[in-house]
């Protein structure tokens, strides 16, 4: 997981090699910035500690700086007391893990992007942020992952995240983004039981998320 990760951070550092930089002498004439759809719809695909999570999302660009957006997902959050051992059969286990727990936020947001007059339009960062409730859904461990679903149990809670990503490429129709993100989420109530006796009235989580989407 670390891995894939470390993978992911280098496809967005490295493309800012190509900052625009001129040299010694006349000026070039600045070149007019790109003009992309205003609308864009896609998928989310989340690698974190806790594990996978997939989402769906809207945006609607207002101005060059400035996008609003909706987005739905659904991921595994771990308790950071989880541990994971192996049986002599190669399977795992976590010890005193009462719970599986999924948070599925809905967030309204904001995306301001940085520096459109500095670096070239095929790498196009932003900071974003959003906030919505957040339904937390939790099924019994002793249980096999999908028969679990008919123990399910749900919360309500207040969710949100902040991030940094970049857009990439020139291409007008398709988008491809990364996105750096912490979700935080806080239960108005005792919280999730993930381990036994153990309940989190607040779940946090940092996720690199891969933008896949359509524009138009």
């Amino acid at each position: 997981m670390r891995r894939i990760i470390f993978s992911l951070t280098l496809l967005i550092i490295i493309p800012f090699a190509s900052i625009n930089s001129q040299g010694i002498g006349e000026l070039a004439p600045e070149k007019p910035l790109e003009i992309f759809p205003d609308n864009t719809w896609g998928m989310d695909i989340m690698f974190g500690e806790a594990g996978f999570g997939l989402g769906t999302f809207y945006r609607k660009q207002l101005s060059m700086k400035w996008t609003v957006f909706a987005d739905f997902s659904i991921s595994e959050a771990k308790d950071e007391r989880e541990f994971e051992y192996y049986d002599i059969f190669g399977q795992s286990f976590i010890l005193g893990k009462k719970n599986r727990v999924f948070a599925i936020p809905i967030n309204l947001g904001l995306q301001y992007r940085l520096f459109e007059n500095v670096i070239f339009d095929n790498l196009r960062p932003y900071i974003n942020f959003g906030i919505g409730p957040t339904l937390a859904l939790t099924t019994p461990y002793e249980e096999e992952f999908f028969s679990a679903f008919s123990y399910a149990q749900t919360k309500t809670a207040l969710g949100g995240y902040l991030g940094f990503g970049a857009n990439f490429g020139l291409d007008k129709s398709s988008l491809i983004g990364l996105n750096f993100r912490y979700y935080y989420t806080h239960f108005f109530d005792e919280g999730v039981e993930s381990l036994y006796g153990r309940y989190k009235k607040n779940i946090g989580s940092f996720f690199v998320t891969l933008n896949i989407g359509l524009m138009y």
